[in-house]
Order: C-alpha cells, then sequence, then structure tokens
C-alpha cells in the first residue's frame, strides 16, 4: 500500500537551467508508477504556479491548455481540478536552480508539513552552494579538494584576480558559486582573462569561486540514495568530454562520451561510491543526490553535490538506474516512499 496517493511534480525554475529542468520534470512525471499514484505536473517560475497536466491512477494523462492552467493555491499546497480541490500528499521536486535547489521551496513545503523528495532546507541550501559545500566538507578527511578562492559581487576584481593567480597559480575554473548545468563556468589559461570570467560568472549570482584546475585521468560521477534500509550508491559514470571538460556543449550538445559503468579499476569505483555515501551521510542528505569528481595521480577531488540531478532519458542518473538493472518506475517509487 503507498504512502502517498496524490505527487505533485513541481518543474521549471526561477533560474537559466528551466527548460532543462521541464524535460527532467516531464520524464519524472510520465515515469511514475500510473497505478499506484495520481500524478499531477507544476509547472513553477517566478512565483506563478500551475498545473499543466495530471494523469490519475490507472488513466491517461491530460494536459491543461495555456490560459485554462489552473493555479495552484500556495496558502496550502492545493488545486481545484475540475470542480474538486486536491491537496497534494507529496512534492517530487524537479527544479534545477532557484527556488528547488536553493532550499527556498524544501522551506516552503516543510512549513506546510508537506513531505518531498529533496534534502531538508538547510542540506539543499549548503550543498547547492560550491563554496559554502566545500567550506562544509573541509574538515572531512576522506575526499580531497582543489584550493580555491572566493570573490563576491563589489569586490575589487582585479586585486582579486591577481591575488588568486598568484595564490593558485593557472588554469583556473571559474564557477559561480550557485548554479548548475555547466551556465557562467568558464577554464582561464591567462591571467589578463580572469577579471573577464569572474564578471562573465556574476551573471548567474553574486558570489564566485576560483578554483586551481586538477589535471584529470578521470572525471566520475556517482549518484547515491536512501532505500528504506541504507545508503546505496549507483554505478559510476565516466565522463570523456570533447571539450578538454564538461560544458554546457559537452553536456547537451552531444560533445561528450558517457561511460556507464565507468571502465575503471574495481577498487576505484569502490572508493568513488564508498566517498559518496560518505558525502552523503555527512552533509544529512535525503532522497537522490549525485556527487561529481575529479580523479588526479594524487587522489579523488570532490567538485560539487548536485542536490537535484538531471532527470531526462539521457541523464546522467536515469543510465546509472538503467546499468544497475533497476527499472526506473521501481526506482522512483523507492525514492517516494522512503523520502
Amino acid at each position: 500500500m503507498a504512502k502517498y496517493q496524490s505527487i505533485a511534480v513541481i518543474y521549471g525554475s526561477d533560474s537559466s537551467e528551466w527548460e532543462v529542468a521541464c524535460r527532467s520534470g516531464e520524464f519524472v512525471a510520465s515515469r511514475i508508477d500510473e497505478f499506484q499514484y495520481d500524478v499531477y505536473e507544476i509547472f513553477a517560475r517566478f512565483g506563478k504556479w500551475n498545473l499543466v497536466a495530471m494523469r490519475k491512477a490507472n488513466a491517461m494523462r491530460q494536459p491543461f491548455p495555456e490560459g485554462a492552467q489552473p493555479e495552484i493555491d500556495k496558502s496550502d499546497f492545493s488545486c481545484m481540478v475540475l470542480g474538486e480541490k486536491v491537496k497534494f500528499d507529496f512534492a517530487y521536486i524537479m527544479q534545477h536552480g532557484a527556488p528547488g535547489e536553493t532550499g527556498l521551496l524544501q522551506g516552503y513545503l516543510e512549513m506546510l508539513g508537506v513531505p518531498h523528495s529533496s534534502c531538508s532546507a538547510f542540506v539543499t541550501t549548503v550543498a547547492f552552494d560550491k563554496y559554502s559545500c566545500k567550506s562544509y566538507l573541509r574538515t572531512a578527511d576522506f575526499v580531497k579538494m582543489a584550493p580555491d578562492a572566493f570573490v563576491r559581487q563589489g569586490d575589487d576584481v582585479e586585486a582579486f584576480s591577481k591575488q588568486a593567480v598568484e595564490r593558485l597559480g593557472l588554469p583556473l575554473f571559474v564557477k559561480p558559486t550557485s548554479g548548475g548545468s555547466s551556465f557562467g563556468i568558464s577554464k582561464v589559461e591567462k591571467a589578463e582573462d580572469l577579471p573577464a570570467a569572474i564578471r562573465f560568472a556574476f551573471a548567474e549570482g553574486d558570489t564566485v569561486i576560483v578554483e586551481a584546475a586538477v589535471k584529470p585521468e578521470h572525471e566520475l560521477t556517482c549518484a547515491v540514495y536512501f532505500d528504506g534500509k541504507e545508503v546505496q550508491a549507483l554505478p559510476v559514470i565516466e565522463i570523456i568530454s570533447e571539450t578538454g571538460w564538461f560544458d554546457y556543449d559537452a553536456k547537451y550538445n552531444g560533445f561528450s562520451r558517457e561511460v556507464c559503468p565507468a571502465e575503471i579499476p574495481d577498487q576505484l569505483r569502490d572508493q568513488v561510491q564508498d566517498i559518496s555515501k560518505r558525502i552523503y551521510r555527512y552533509l544529512g542528505c535525503k532522497g537522490l543526490v549525485r556527487m561529481d569528481y575529479i580523479v588526479a595521480k594524487d587522489g579523488i577531488y570532490f567538485l560539487e553535490v548536485n542536490i537535484i540531478p538531471g532527470m531526462t532519458n539521457a541523464s546522467l542518473v536515469p543510465k546509472m538506474v538503467r546499468a544497475a538493472g533497476i527499472g526506473i518506475t521501481n526506482f522512483l517509487t523507492t525514492i517516494i516512499e522512503n523520502a
């Protein structure tokens, strides 16, 4: 017997990733068990939340045309659907970027007492900000992190850039501390290019992290989830990029090869899976998350946690799930029932 009946899949977002989030959300909604749950698809962007489609258990999906999409009542997370008030039992969050990965959406749901698929508001806030997450993990003795520097909008970018190059060397990676899908990220080979790269990253947010580039032998990613009894790690994927690093083109325009399971030594695979599970527990994660790493000669370097990993048919996590021999519908049921 399922714990929940009405599942609201929330997608779209207030960030540059909103279109990717829509594809992820539509995929998840289409794969949630059609015999157990009523599924409601909510498009949420810049405070406007509308029901765009629904699928009652054992029935066909019913889309709502523009102009006739019911509005979500945020006072109690409900909606009037065909003359009936539906109060959603559970929220499956598929928003990449704000507010679904910043903790704001989680906080709203937690205040209303609505169970959801993601980490807590606090953990989401810490994990989504790359600098905060690395700072939180600095005392952990089981993973390495590249040296970095932090700059905020309004700081003297020219002076900061000079100090960063002196301390960290070249090349450098410049990243918005919050964000995903490689928006705003640059690789800097020359010192004179660093200020422009930082200003480019500021287009995605007010804070930027500059990291020393680690020479990679492998770029690996591993997803972790709770199955109701223990924390489980999915098969590791190796990402081989044609662009030199896993940028937007590599991720979404076919300029990379994703090997799943990764063709790496068993010992390295086991290390990555163990580190991923330890980070999950250390941060206090819930639901499904994905960790990214660079493997260098001197060890495994943590890059970031993806609190709401991509879930299109071509995304990394569905590939891991298939490689593990798990049906995606059964996998989503596990996430929902054990959130």
